[in-house]
């Protein structure tokens, strides 16, 4: 992989301080992560009391993706000029906000609460800006460290939905929404305190030195910024099939008579799967690269979406969830090992946001379509098809960097930043 051949001959700058700083970053986005899931585990409860449509909802939980994307970039260059620990401290405070915000019950205030504070100024502000930090940390096993930092959505998955739905059917949704507001800020500002600032990367040997002015600063044989929209492009396909079942797997369930709690043990389960399995694609992708990783990924995704079409039997979706999790699990941090493999660390802080805002801008439009498709033809067989046919999509487009960048058995030969 690229980034490991820059470090040649150089000193890795990767040391238990390494692994402590992300295993750090895995607690605070164990508790960041949750969030968004207090409306998937509460959608059929929480539209029954507000008396609103399915897509409602659905648009407000894909506000809080897209905010998270957009945000990363304000937020990702707010904390190269204020502080990594500032920046964290104000998303988990908006977090917080935005969750009380959105208790209140009404539209707008789920609307302004879950998208611009809970979204844009909260997980805007925490995860992307960590992200780009533990990648600092990293040269040599960058992908696997990636990996297990974004498995914080699946901690969190496996972790709040079980305990959400007790609480929801005990107190209320409007309660546990509060009530987690204080978790947030009671976990993560204290968290901040062991952020340590990364260390500084080796320069470029010579030889790499060599190598990248030759190469001209072109990417996959494109100008650098050409290769980014192509990413971009292939991020938003890639997210929208993956939303629709984490986005409505509990009320899809809950549709077709699945006991409410056992519906949320199955999101749990596909969580946990897409966990366990994240750590492995984190490792592959150290040793083929990111784009290799994600077209893996991604052909593994297209099966399992395709199979939510073909069973509606309890033991039947809990193994196509499991599938699922087990395919979808490597694919978002594989776009960040990607943007490290083709481009400077010096570029990270703008570049990493930015496909990972048009990685949750699919997130949230797949989230959204999934819930307008529902309302309008009353079951969900159409979204699972609508999400095949943008798998293939991304596929493709995917397909295509990577037979520019040498196809499958070449990794990526262009030298970058560590």
């Amino acid at each position: 992989m690229a980034g490991a051949a820059d470090t040649a001959g150089h000193r890795s700058v990767e040391g238990r301080a390494s692994w402590r700083a992300a295993w750090i970053t895995l607690g605070i986005l164990s508790i960041s992560f949750g969030s968004p899931l207090l409306i998937v585990v509460g959608m059929k409860p929480m539209q029954e009391a507000l008396g609103t449509e399915r897509a409602v909802l659905a648009l407000a939980g894909a506000l809080v993706w897209v905010g998270t994307g957009a945000g990363g970039i304000l937020m990702g260059w707010l904390a190269d000029r204020i502080g990594l620990r500032t920046t964290i401290a104000i998303g988990a405070c908006m977090i917080a906000g935005g969750l009380a915000l959105s208790s209140t019950g009404s539209i707008w205030a789920l609307y302004v609460g879950q998208g611009l504070m809970v979204g844009f100024l909260g997980s805007g502000g925490v995860y992307p800006p960590l992200l780009v930090y533990v990648s600092r940390w990293f040269d040599r096993r960058r992908g696997t460290a990636i990996a297990l930092i974004s498995s914080g959505q699946y901690v969190a998955g496996v972790l709040w939905p079980t305990l959400f739905e007790r609480g929801i059917s005990s107190v209320g949704w409007q309660l546990v929404m509060l009530s987690y507001a204080g978790v947030v800020l009671a976990v993560i500002l204290p968290a901040t305190l062991l952020l340590r600032s990364p260390p500084i990367a080796p320069p470029l040997s010579k030889q790499a030195q060599a190598a990248a002015a030759k190469a001209g600063r072109r990417v996959a044989g494109l100008p650098p910024n050409v290769a980014q929209a192509i990413l971009c492009v292939a991020a938003f396909c890639c997210c929208i099939p993956m939303s629709v079942p984490q986005a409505h797997l509990v009320a899809f369930c809950s549709d077709i008579g699945i006991n409410p709690t056992r519906s949320a043990v199955m999101l749990s389960v596909m969580l946990a799967a897409a966990f366990v399995a994240r750590q492995a694609w984190g490792a592959l992708a150290d040793r083929i690269g990111g784009l290799r990783t994600i077209l893996a990924g991604s052909a593994c995704q297209a099966v399992a979406i395709a199979l939510f079409l073909t069973t509606q039997d309890e033991v039947g979706l809990f193994a196509v969830a499991t599938a699922f999790g087990l395919g979808f699990a490597g694919i978002i941090p594989s776009y960040s090992v990607a943007v490290r493999d083709l481009f400077p660390s010096s570029e990270a802080s703008w570049r990493m946001p930015l496909t990972l805002f048009t990685a949750m801008s699919g997130m949230a439009f797949g989230s959204w379509f999934a819930g307008f498709i529902y309302d309008h033809f009353a079951y969900y067989a159409p979204a699972f098809g609508i999400g095949v046919a943008f798998n293939i999509l991304n596929l493709t487009i995917i397909g295509f960097l990577v037979f520019r960048t040498g196809g499958l058995k070449h990794r990526p030969v262009w030298p970058v930043a560590a």
